[in-house]
C-alpha cells in the first residue's frame, strides 16, 4: 500500500492539520502502538478501545517517529507538542480505516473469494490457498483476520503482483457485515455453514443468515451447502433479492438431489476419507468425480467439499484437483510457545512462511521477555509475487527493528542474499534443514526466545524436536488469546481511570508465573501481585518492569525485596518496624508499601481499632510511602452476604479517609476482587484485583459465559487392556468390571495433581469426544479409565479438563474448588502456551 498525503485526506474525507507535505509516502497502517515497526511511513489510526482511546498513544507514538496520525473530530491537538506532525481529522475513525480499505480494494481488477460462516472460514481459506497457489499468486488474511478492523488490514494488503484475493469475513452482531463487504467485494462467494457461535447479537437463526449473506450482494457466484435447511431457504430468498440489480449464479452441493454437485458417497477407511460425486451443472459431463483427503472427521469432510466445489467453479480439471486433495495439510492456526533445550524457550510457527505471518510471529516473540537473546530461524519465503532483492531487504528491515540478536537463514534463495542481513548481531546460513541439522550442536542453542518460521516443505518439525524440551506427555496448554480475551472482559465493566491489579500467585494459579505476566505487561495492566518474593524475583529475571506487590514478605526477603524493587505488603506493626529497620540499616527512604487491613476476612492485616496508632506510625516514618491501602472480601460473591460485603466497605473507606488525613499525600485504595467488579461496581474505587475471573472462571453465571476456557489438561493412554467381567482394576480392587470391559490406563496421576478423590466412577475424562468414567483408585503416576464400546487407540488424546470437560465441574465432583484444581497441577505437567 503506498499513498501520499494528499490522497489519504481526499480518500478519508479529512480534515488536515500540520506540516507533512502533499507528496509524502504512506506505506504501513498502524492500528496498535505495540506492533510498530516503520514509523517513517506509518498512518496510525486512532480507535477508541474498551478503556482508553487510541489517542492516548499518539504521544508514544510519537516519540518513536511516528508523524502521521487519523483522529476524531474533538481531538485536542497542540501543534507546539507535536513539531512536524500531522493529523487527519474525521468524524469517525474506524469508518475512514474502512473507507481506506475499499478504496483500496477499488484499485484491483483480480478475482475475489470471500468466505464467511459459523465455522470453517479459517480452514476453508487455508485450504484454498494450499489448494490454488500454483494457479495463483494469493493474497489472503492472515491468521483468522475477520473482524471491522482485520478485514480492513487484510484486504490493505493487495498489490499488483497478487493474481486472486482470499478475504474471510466474521460477524456478531446485525448491520456489521455491510461494513465488510464494501472492502472485501467478493467476485466469488463461499457460505461455509452455520451455527450457534457467536449468536448473541441475533434474534435468530433466520437473522443471522441473512445478514451474512449481505457479503454477497454484488459476487457473480456464491458456493454454499444445501444440507443445511437453514442456509439453502436463506441462499434462495436472497438470489432471488438480488436478480434486481445482477445474476447471482448459484453452486450448491448436498447428500441429496437438487444441487450443482451431489454427494453420492463418503467411505473413512483408516485415515483417509474418499468421496464421490456428480457434477449436475448444465455445462458438465454427469460423470463421476472422486477425491480422496488425509481426514476423517465430519467437520474437515465438509470443508473439503466446499473447497472442491470453488476448485470447479475456477475450471480447475478434476484429476488436478484428485492429486491437490490427496496432499491437503492440516491448518495450524496458533503459535506455541515450549520449553526448550539448556533454558531456551521456543515459538513453533513452522508451517508456513509469509511476511504477513512473519509479522504476527515477531510480535509474539518481542512479548516475550523471559530471555534477552532472540533468535529468528527462517525459511525461505516462497510465492511471495516479490524480487528476491526487495523481499529479503524488507524482512531485514523488520528483524532489525524488532530487536533480533541471532538470526538462520536455511534455503538456497535467502542463502543468496545472505548480504541485505548484514546489519543484525550474528548470522548462519544453511542451503537445507538437512544442513542445519549436521551443524545443530556447533550453533550452542541456550537462554535464549527462538522462533521457528518455516514453509511447509523444509520440514521444520525437524528442527522443533532438537530444539524442544523432551516432556512427560501429560501437559497442561494455556491459551494467550482466551486471557487476552476475559483481561478485556473485565477491563469493559470497569469505571474511568480506575486501575487494574492482576493476580499471577501460585504460578498464575497453575498457568505459568513469567508467560502470563508477559502478556499482561504487553496489555499495560497496572499492577502485578505474587504471594511470596521468590515468585516477584523469577518475574523480574523473566524481564517484567511492572509493578508488584508482594502478599506475604518476610524477614528473610528483605533483601530481595529490595533488590528487585518489589513493594510489600504491611499487615501488622511489628512486620513495619523490622522493614523500618532493615531499610534504615540501607540508607533508603520512601520505600513502597501496601498497607493491609482487616476488615472482616480476619487473616492478615491491621483492625479498624488499629487505624489511629496506624496513621500516627505511618505519617511519621520516612522510610515508607504507602502505595496503596487494601483489603480483602470475603463473600463478595455471595448474595445471600451482600450485607457483609457491605459492612467491609464501610469499615474500609472509614479507614481509608483516617489515613488520607493524616498522611501528606495520595495513595490507592482497593477492595474489589473478581467477583466484586461486576457484583459491587461501586466498590472498582481506584483499583481492582483480577484473579481467577482472568483465568477463565467466575462464580456469576451471567459472567461465567462471557469468559473463555484458558487451561487444558491432556494426556494420553500408554495401555489398553481387556478385563473379564468379574475382575478388578487398581490398588485394594476397588474397581470390579461387571463385564467384560476395556480399561485405559493414561499417563496422569495424583503426583500431577489429578485428585484421589475422583477414584471409582466420581470422575471422568473426555477421549474422542466421549466422557468415560475413571474405574479403581487414582494412582500415583496414572489412572485408569473404563473406554468400553469407545473407539479408542493406544496413544489416543485424552482432556483431563477443558472446553469439554469444564474445571468448575471438575471441581465440583472432587468436593473443592477451581482455585485448588488450577493451583495444584504439578510443575512436571509441561505448560504448553499458545496463541490463535
Amino acid at each position: 500500500m503506498i499513498y501520499n498525503v494528499s490522497e489519504i485526506q481526499k480518500i478519508l474525507g479529512a480534515t488536515l492539520l500540520g506540516a507533512a507535505q502533499e507528496s509524502t509516502a504512506i506505506g504501513h497502517v498502524l492500528l496498535d502502538s505495540r506492533k510498530l515497526i516503520f514509523p517513517d511511513t506509518s498512518l496510525f489510526f486512532a480507535l477508541a478501545g474498551p478503556r482508553r482511546s487510541g489517542e492516548s498513544y499518539i504521544p508514544e507514538l510519537y516519540e518513536k517517529g511516528v508523524r502521521l496520525f487519523v483522529v476524531k473530530e474533538g481531538f485536542t491537538i497542540t501543534m507546539n507538542e507535536y513539531q512536524g506532525a500531522s493529523f487527519f481529522v474525521v468524524k469517525d475513525v474506524l469508518a475512514a480505516l474502512q473507507s481506506l480499505a475499499a478504496h483500496h480494494r477499488k484499485q484491483f481488477d483480480i478475482p475475489v473469494i470471500g468466505i464467511t460462516g459459523s465455522n470453517g472460514k479459517t480452514i476453508v481459506k487455508e485450504w484454498l490457498y494450499q489448494l490454488l497457489q500454483e494457479d495463483f499468486n494469493i493474497v489472503r488474511s492472515p491468521k483468522s483476520y475477520n473482524s471491522q478492523t482485520g478485514v480492513a488490514l487484510s484486504v490493505l494488503q493487495m498489490g499488483s503482483e497478487h493474481s486472486l484475493g482470499i478475504f474471510e469475513a466474521g460477524i456478531s452482531q446485525a448491520d456489521e457485515m455491510q461494513h465488510l463487504e464494501k472492502m472485501i467485494k467478493p467476485t466469488l462467494g463461499v457460505f461455509t455453514n452455520i451455527g450457534a457461535a457467536h449468536s448473541e447479537g441475533f434474534m435468530n437463526i433466520r437473522q443471522k443468515v441473512n445478514e451474512k449473506l449481505r457479503l454477497f450482494v454484488h459476487s457473480e457466484l456464491l458456493v454454499y451447502n444445501a444440507d443445511n435447511p437453514d442456509v439453502n431457504t436463506g441462499v434462495n430468498a436472497f438470489s432471488m433479492n438480488v436478480r434486481n440489480s445482477h445474476d447471482l449464479e448459484l453452486f450448491a452441493w448436498c447428500r441429496k438431489d437438487g444441487a450443482a454437485l451431489q454427494i453420492t458417497s463418503v467411505e473413512t477407511i483408516a485415515n483417509k476419507t474418499t468421496i464421490k460425486a456428480r457434477d449436475l451443472r448444465k455445462t458438465a459431463t454427469d460423470q463421476e468425480l472422486v477425491i480422496s483427503i488425509p481426514f476423517t472427521d465430519e467437520a474437515s469432510i465438509q470443508n473439503a467439499i466446499t473447497c472442491w466445489c470453488v476448485l470447479l467453479t475456477l475450471n480447475i480439471p478434476a484429476d488436478s484437483i484428485a492429486l491437490r486433495m490427496q496432499l491437503l495439510k492440516p491448518v495450524e492456526m496458533r503459535l506455541e510457545l515450549k520449553q526448550g533445550i539448556n533454558n531456551c524457550s521456543v515459538i513453533n510457527d513452522s508451517y508456513s512462511a509469509d511476511l504477513n505471518s512473519l509479522t504476527i510471529a515477531l510480535d509474539f516473540l518481542v512479548q516475550q521477555q523471559q530471555h534477552p537473546k532472540r533468535t529468528v530461524i527462517l525459511s525461505d519465503i516462497l510465492q511471495s509475487g516479490k524480487g528476491s532483492r526487495e523481499l529479503y531487504e524488507e524482512v531485514a528491515v523488520i528483524l532489525v527493528r524488532k530487536g533480533i540478536s541471532r538470526f538462520i537463514g536455511i534455503g538456497v534463495e535467502i542463502s543468496r542474499q545472505k548480504e541485505v542481513f548484514k546489519a543484525l548481531p550474528e548470522l548462519h546460513f544453511f542451503a537445507s534443514t538437512s544442513e542445519f541439522k549436521s551443524q545443530f550442536h556447533s550453533l550452542h542453542f541456550h537462554h535464549e526466545t527462538i522462533l521457528l518460521k518455516g514453509a511447509r516443505v523444509f520440514e521444520f518439525e525437524q528442527i522443533s524436536h532438537l530444539l524442544e524440551q523432551k516432556v512427560h506427555q501429560t501437559v497442561l496448554e494455556i491459551n494467550l488469546n482466551a486471557v487476552s480475551h476475559n483481561l478485556r472482559e473485565y477491563q469493559q465493566l470497569l469505571h474511568p481511570r480506575v486501575k487494574l491489579m492482576a493476580m499471577v500467585k501460585a504460578f498464575s494459579y497453575g498457568s505459568g508465573g513469567y508467560e502470563i505476566a508477559n502478556l499482561l505487561q504487553f496489555h499495560k495492566v497496572d499492577y502485578l501481585a505474587v504471594a511470596y518474593a521468590d515468585e516477584g524475583v523469577e518475574l523480574r529475571r523473566a524481564g517484567i518492569s511492572l509493578p508488584i506487590l508482594v502478599l506475604n514478605p518476610e524477614e528473610a526477603t528483605f533483601d530481595v525485596l529490595i533488590q528487585y524493587t518489589l513493594e510489600p505488603e504491611m499487615y501488622s506493626f511489628n512486620l513495619i518496624r523490622l522493614f523500618e529497620t532493615y531499610l534504615a540499616a540501607s540508607g533508603l527512604t520512601n520505600y513502597p508499601v501496601h498497607i493491609k487491613l482487616d476488615t472482616g476476612m480476619h487473616r492478615l492485616g491491621f483492625e479498624e481499632s488499629d487505624i489511629e496508632q496506624l496513621s500516627q506510625v505511618l505519617s511519621s516514618s520516612t522510610r515508607l510511602k504507602v502505595q496503596s491501602v487494601f483489603s480483602h472480601l470475603a463473600a463478595s460473591d455471595a448474595s445471600s452476604l451482600d450485607f457483609f460485603t457491605e459492612q467491609q466497605s464501610e469499615i474500609f473507606l472509614r479507614a481509608c479517609s483516617v489515613l488520607q488525613t493524616s498522611l501528606s499525600y495520595p495513595f490507592i485504595r482497593h477492595i474489589s476482587n473478581t467477583s466484586s467488579i461486576h457484583r459491587h461496581p461501586h466498590l472498582q474505587l481506584d483499583m481492582v484485583r483480577l484473579g481467577i475471573g482472568l483465568y477463565g472462571v467466575d462464580n456469576n453465571p451471567e459472567m461465567q459465559v462471557k469468559l473463555r476456557n484458558v487451561s487444558t489438561l491432556k494426556t494420553t493412554i500408554s495401555q489398553l487392556k481387556k478385563v473379564r467381567s468379574g475382575e478388578s482394576v487398581g490398588y485394594n480392587r476397588k474397581g470390579l468390571t461387571y463385564r467384560d470391559s476395556l480399561i485405559a490406563t493414561v499417563r496422569i496421576g495424583y503426583a500431577d495433581g489429578y485428585p484421589r478423590g475422583l477414584s471409582n466412577g466420581v470422575g471422568s475424562m473426555f477421549i474422542n469426544g466421549v466422557s468415560v468414567p475413571v474405574i479403581g483408585n487414582v494412582c500415583m503416576d496414572m489412572t485408569m479409565l473404563d473406554v468400553t464400546n469407545v473407539a479408542v487407540s493406544e496413544g489416543d488424546e485424552v482432556i483431563v479438563f477443558g472446553e469439554s470437560l469444564p474445571v468448575q465441574k471438575l471441581a465440583v465432583a472432587a468436593e473443592t474448588i477451581p482455585y485448588e484444581i488450577l493451583t495444584g497441577i504439578s510443575q512436571r505437567v509441561k505448560r504448553v502456551y499458545f496463541e490463535e
